[in-house]
């Protein structure tokens, strides 16, 4: 016998994994492998035992689907068809008080025979109790779940020769119904388990319960439509306690009693591979294991409910001993006999390794550190991955099973930055957007004061002119010289606006050449007059002072700033220039201890003949200016200022960034 000729037997639905990796960390073959986020079962390393199918919420692991192919057995009248109903079916048609009315049901589909696999499990414990009392019994290993002996053939090859010799009670049943209804006989295997469907090419198809279920549905079978049946003999005995862990024991009446046998029975996903690699050790030699990967057959994946454990439990025993006080007990023991001396129960395992060699451990420590895991303290165990360990989660990494990104500390960290960057890349772009409304401001009211300016210098010419005049032609002694000098001297501040209305509507072009930009910074300062109540400070963390600017341009912005700073500390303060930088750029801070700019204010700081001074001390033309002539040096200029208190220090800082070479 080999196994079936089928692949796929759990598929991946794209689109709906949802990447929790509780796959992963169920499937004991590590058979799953995650691409761009989405699971994907390796056919080539599936031992069909179903954790996956059963732990996805998602529904987003599907089953190979073989209704189609019964459907067509069924049709064709050529062939009997035997349907070979697993023992743990009371475990799922918890529903039926009598299951004659499932036997009935099933002969409803079309099945000419249907018969118990139990009687083959009867057959089976009888090889085993030969084996066990036999003298050269050996440290062997139960055959009769497929998801075992896929898993040592794939992975624990060398222990091969440790599985039992005997084929499985689905397998046993099969030869039975063969030797019985004949050769030519479609045989269709119905119970809790997935591997079935690829255990044996004797077996022309394998259903689980739930896809019995669906064919009774869709062709409307219930159990109000059927008359009740019998299974096809041969009846069996004990050999239906075999979907229970210890089931086997208690048919060949054995104990695994640590003192009494030397028989250890597990179950689960987790305990049997402990089992399996403690044997390969050498670790528990002289032992034999009796294993089943579900905690039982009764929690199998091919069951509609796999929950209530107890409960489908007691309706195995239930249903076992219902059978034993109503068996022809000679009968049995007859047909045990007769037929364990017919048919052959004889099964051959062949290695068929696939695993794969452990990647170097420069390669995974490697891995480890890409994840931060610079050391054993960084290696948290946590699981959250689908791996038992961080070190086995960055094999899989190196092998190609897995993705860094699956761990979720490593995950958590990077999105913090992710989230730190996205914060600066805001600030930058809420910056930028400003700075771009200040530029699309200062073009409108640079085009409106050029105009403005325009056509106010020449009545403004012919004012201060006559004005002038006017003011010499009097005598100083004249009541009128008072008036006529008032007039020349707001003709001249009108002058004045004029041409700062000129110089900031006028795309100025930057006369740069390298500048000392520490020097600079102190002959600015020359230039403001600095009440004896105010302190200055000026210091700088550069090695190299140098910058390219237009001197004169940047002389008007460094005075401008600091003329501003001195005025918003009428009653005395502190004003510091501190400068610093790289080796592409410089920052000029300007700070003073003021009473601050209110927030209201910040964006219209350098909006023209905006302006919180009193009625004649001020144009509002000032920072526009000094905005400009940044822009012109590529650079830019930023505000930070406080007006509360209990917030800290008030007062206002400016900070030009310009770059050493435009």
């Amino acid at each position: 016998m080999g196994h079936a000729n089928r692949d796929k037997v759990v598929t991946t639905v794209k689109g709906k994994c949802r990447v929790c990796f509780t796959c992963v960390r169920e499937c004991p073959a590590k058979a799953i492998k995650i691409v761009d986020g989405q699971a994907e079962v390796l056919s080539e390393r599936c031992i069909g035992c179903g954790n996956c199918v059963s732990v996805c919420r998602q529904n987003a692991k599907v089953v190979l689907d073989l209704k189609g192919e019964v459907e067509s057995l069924l049709a064709n009248k050529d062939k009997k068809n035997v349907a070979l109903v697993a023992p743990s079916f009371p475990a799922e048609f918890t529903e039926l008080e009598d299951y004659r009315l499932l036997v009935g049901m099933v002969r409803k589909l079309g099945f000419d025979k249907v018969m118990e696999v139990s009687f083959g499990a009867d057959l089976v414990a009888r090889q085993y109790k030969k084996l066990l009392e036999s003298e050269n019994q050996g440290d062997y290993i139960s055959s009769d779940c497929p998801a075992i002996v896929f898993y040592i053939e794939h992975y624990h090859p060398g222990l091969v020769s440790h599985l039992a010799p005997i084929a499985s009670p689905m397998v046993a049943i099969s030869r039975l119904a063969r030797h019985l209804h004949g050769e030519d006989i479609n045989t269709v295997f119905i119970g809790p388990c997935i591997a079935k469907k690829a255990e044996s090419d004797e077996i022309d198809v394998a259903l689980t319960f739930s896809e019995l279920r669906e064919m009774f549905e869709k062709y409307s079978i219930t159990p109000d439509k059927v008359e009740p049946s019998y299974f096809d003999g041969p009846a069996s005995g004990m050999g239906a306690l075999f979907p229970l862990s210890r089931g086997l024991l208690q048919n060949v009446k054995k104990s695994d009693n640590i003192v009494e046998g030397n028989i250890i029975v597990d179950s689960g996903k987790t305990r049997f591979k402990e089992a399996i690699s403690e044997l390969e050790r050498g670790e528990i030699a002289g032992n034999n294991l009796e294993l089943l990967c579900c905690n039982g057959c009764i929690m199998g994946p091919g069951m509609t409910d796999r929950e209530n454990f107890y409960y489908k439990w007691s309706q195995i025993g239930k249903y076992v001993k219902a059978k034993l006080q109503g068996i022809d007990t000679q009968k049995w023991r007859d047909d045990l006999e007769k037929y364990g001396e017919i048919i052959d129960l004889s099964q051959k395992h062949m290695p068929l390794d696939r695993r794969i060699e452990r990647p170097e451990e420069q390669e995974v420590e490697k891995v480890l550190r890409e994840m931060g895991k610079e050391d054993e303290s960084d290696l948290l165990d946590c699981g959250a991955c689908g791996y038992e360990t961080c070190r086995e989660h960055a094999v899989a990494v190196v092998q190609g099973f897995a993705e860094d990104k699956m761990c979720l500390p490593y995950t958590i960290e990077r999105l913090h930055q992710y989230i730190e960057r996205l914060n600066l890349t805001n600030e930058k772009l809420k910056n930028t957007k400003l700075e771009l409304r200040h530029s699309e401001k200062l073009a409108h009211m640079g085009q409106i004061a050029a105009g403005i300016a325009h056509e106010l210098n020449n009545p403004l010419g012919v004012i201060t002119m006559y004005s002038n005049i006017i003011y010499e032609e009097l005598e100083e002694n004249d009541p009128k010289r008072d008036e006529a000098d008032l007039i020349v001297k707001q003709a001249d501040r009108c002058k004045k606006i004029v041409s700062g209305l000129l110089n900031f509507a006028r795309s100025n072009k930057t006369k740069l050449r390298k500048t000392d930009m520490a020097e600079l910074v102190n002959r600015s300062l020359e230039s403001v007059v600095i009440p004896s109540n105010v302190q200055v400070s000026v210091d700088s963390d550069l090695d190299d002072t140098m910058a390219a600017v237009d001197q004169e341009q940047m002389m008007q912005v460094l005075t401008n700033l600091e003329k501003n700073a001195v005025e918003a500390m009428p009653d005395g303060g502190e004003l510091k220039v501190h400068l610093s930088g790289n080796k592409e750029k410089i920052h000029i801070s300007i700070t003073d201890t003021g009473c601050g700019i209110p927030e209201e204010n910040k964006e219209k700081l350098f909006t023209p003949f905006f302006t919180t001074k009193d009625l004649g001390k001020g144009t509002g033309l000032g920072l526009p200016q000094v905005h400009g002539i940044v822009k012109m040096h590529q650079g830019k200029i930023n505000v930070k200022s406080n007006t509360e208190p209990e917030k800290g220090p008030t007062g206002t800082e400016f900070i030009i960034t310009i770059p050493r070479n435009i």
